[in-house]
């Protein structure tokens, strides 16, 4: 196998994500960190390999992926080592449903770009831009809570790591970032305290990454 190259940054939701998804499956892989602070993932160089101009990106079997569901996607069926989208129909909708309830109704409002913009572009002070972003973690997390805590065991979904753990980690690190209150969601809280005993989920901490200068 040729080898394979993860488009990073250390803080970044969605990166975190495929790394742990990498971990999880024993895959071993080169970081390359795009500094977002310093704009890196808009610049030519980069957009030539990424048109999105956003982390991550995997290089990986002749393959440029983007977007971090579809990497786990991918990954989940290159590397069926162990299984992190379940294969019924009905528990994958479930799964996929909490992956995108936090990929798609959270994390694109709070991401850095999104941050920058208010601050910068909409003149916003840093107060109002914390309000913004703690108010859509406590839209989404009561929600993500109902529709976890019926299925849910040690993990989101019963007592295996699933995709809705991997998307669930990062999420509550930005939370604790932002100084949002999240003891209201037992379920998430579990969830998060089981994965973060694996090694895979610890080693993908940004703690733990390497931070750009």
């Amino acid at each position: 196998m040729s080898r394979i190259i993860l488009y990073d940054y250390y803080r970044s939701s969605a990166a975190y994500r495929v790394r742990i998804a990498l971990n999880l499956k024993g895959v071993q892989y080169e970081q390359r960190q795009v500094n977002l602070r310093e704009d890196e993932q808009k610049s030519d160089d980069y957009r030539k390999l990424n048109p999105l101009g956003l982390v991550p990106m995997l290089e990986i079997d002749g393959h440029r992926l983007v977007q971090s569901l579809a990497i786990i996607n991918y990954l989940d069926l290159r590397f069926s080592n162990v299984p992190l989208i379940p294969a019924a129909a009905a528990a994958r909708a479930h799964v996929v449903a909490m992956c995108l309830t936090i990929a798609c109704d959270i994390h694109p409002l709070n991401n850095l770009r999104v941050l920058k913009y208010l601050k910068n572009e909409l003149s916003q002070p840093q107060e109002e831009v914390d309000r913004w972003y703690a108010h859509w973690i406590r839209e989404g997390f009561p929600a993500l809570e109902a529709i976890a805590a019926p299925r849910a065991g040690k993990f989101l979904f019963g007592d295996g790591v699933s995709a809705a753990d991997v998307c669930l980690v990062p999420q509550l690190y930005n939370a604790r970032r932002y100084n949002v209150p999240i003891d209201d969601f037992p379920t998430l809280l579990r969830a998060e305290e089981n994965a973060n005993k694996i090694e895979a989920f610890a080693a993908a901490h940004p703690d733990r990454q390497e931070v750009p200068e």
